[in-house]
């Protein structure tokens, strides 16, 4: 299964807001780039992914799952956007910081890296497991 990367401003939503949100989960809203949407177009369900502050923050915070299918999303204008629907898995045990992450030789042709402004983007399994071992993730 691939893994993903979502990310957020803490501001705005954070992920102790998505874990509020339980089973129910919440709709990924918001994504006005074709590149992130046609990422998750290719999202299966039970997929996962980190959740990643931005601008305020800047690290990986926790894991989300997938648990709805590409849909309209429901705050869009015009039909081309669209969103999945995400839950929380777990928050890690410490957060991995961007700094830390550019420090790290493995990951450093990483999408967060090399493309940092793409807010949906894939992570690859060796990128997965890097990433949860610097936070102490045992899934």
């Amino acid at each position: 299964m691939a893994k993903w990367l979502f990310k957020s401003e803490p501001d705005v939503f954070s992920f102790p807001m998505l874990q509020a949100k339980g089973k129910a989960g919440e709709e990924w809203t918001g994504i006005r780039n074709y590149q992130a949407r046609n990422n998750m177009r290719k999202m299966q369900l039970g997929e996962q992914g980190f959740f990643y502050y931005s601008n305020i923050g800047k690290a990986v915070v926790g894991v989300v799952e997938v648990f709805k299918l590409i849909h309209p999303d429901s705050t869009a204008d015009v039909p081309a956007w669209e969103c999945v629907d995400l839950r929380a898995v777990a928050e890690l045990p410490k957060a991995v910081t961007l700094d830390e992450i550019k420090l790290e030789a493995v990951l450093k042709n990483m999408v967060l890296v090399v493309n940092s402004r793409l807010s949906v983007q894939p992570v690859t399994d060796k990128e997965w497991s890097h990433i949860c071992r610097m936070a102490g993730y045992l899934p």
